[in-house]
């Protein structure tokens, strides 16, 4: 099995506009790239309000969705990408597989690509996961969330659902509140975001705050109130305790007290300001309810948005160089 060069054509057609094989993550990928992406999705939009939500832009490929972790959002989001596409797909799940038996992650995934799939969708515990079968295997991989790491799709989606609210990412106030420290969509965000133009301020207790953050270009504070100041965009993340993030302080009554978005705080922000959340949220910890459900919520319109980022990812990975 012989590993393609990035950028490589994948067919005697015409290259893929797309710089690359994978999307791994958003640290490495360029401006014109993820411009592309969200472009793409335009058109993928417009697929998702016809009355028949199906196109046979992938027809005859093959997409295998392996999910190490548990996700709502992200694997439908994906299952319904490729239907839309008219892509082939099967699901894998660790749980009665042969990872459960001992097998690793490279060894099931070569097995995979015995069946010929033309991308490889991945969720994993793992950092640095998607990369290593990126390195080993000739298809397409698309990083669906690893460790703690990125969560690259999740914040393409975002910034696609900021620029249709906003009509545009450049100059904008984006604060990210909450347990940075263990946010795979906050590290994507932050990555995206910058390069594009926009102005972010991160937030959280000291405790769920990565060292050397400020590196990335972002501005850190302490206090939610500073965050939301001014603010264009607010991104509310949740406190993820399955990775240790309820060590970082003491109760969930002090965390909302301290750090949860409430009315009053997101009256700090601008009066035409957007509220996000990737989710699964967790109300009265991270978010009052009234904002959660309020006017200013867009938090529904990312989960819609995702499908229409992800079909753009899949077609520029695997259906944009094929042959005409």
């Amino acid at each position: 099995m012989t590993k393609r060069a990035e950028g490589d054509a994948r067919s005697p057609g015409k290259p893929s506009p797309f710089s690359r094989k994978d999307l791994l993550d958003i640290e490495s990928i360029t401006r014109d790239d993820i411009a592309l992406v969200l472009d793409t999705a335009e058109s993928m939009a417009e697929i998702n309000r016809r009355s028949i939500k199906k196109v046979p832009t992938l027809r005859g490929k093959l997409v295998a969705n392996l999910f190490f972790e548990s996700s709502t959002r992200t694997r439908f989001s994906f299952e319904i990408a490729e239907r839309r596409l008219s892509a082939d797909s099967i699901a894998f799940t660790a749980a009665g597989s042969s990872v459960s038996k001992g097998e690793t992650l490279l060894d099931t995934a070569k097995n995979l690509m015995a069946m010929a799939p033309d991308a490889i969708v991945i969720r994993h515990s793992r950092s640095g996961a998607p990369h290593a079968l990126g390195r080993a295997l000739d298809c397409a991989i698309v990083n669906a969330g690893d460790g703690t790491h990125e969560h690259p799709t999740q914040a393409l989606l975002d910034a696609f659902t900021i620029r249709r609210a906003k009509g545009r990412l450049a100059g904008l106030h984006v604060a990210i509140c909450g347990d940075v420290l263990h946010s795979r969509v906050a590290r994507s965000n932050v990555w995206l975001l910058i390069k594009m133009g926009a102005h972010v301020t991160l937030c959280g207790p000291r405790t769920l705050l990565p060292a050397e953050i400020e590196r990335t270009g972002a501005r850190v504070v302490h206090r939610v109130e500073d965050a939301v100041d001014g603010a264009d965009v607010v991104m509310i993340l949740r406190v993820q305790k399955e990775r240790g993030g309820g060590l970082g302080y003491p109760s969930d009554r002090e965390y909302f007290d301290q750090f949860g978005l409430t009315p009053e705080r997101r009256r700090l922000a601008k009066k035409d300001a957007i509220v996000m959340h990737p989710g699964p949220m967790n109300r009265g910890v991270e978010i009052d309810s009234a904002v959660a459900d309020g006017p200013d919520s867009v938090i529904l319109s990312q989960v819609e948005n995702g499908v229409s980022v992800r079909m753009a990812v899949l077609y520029l990975l695997i259906g944009a160089s094929g042959d005409e």
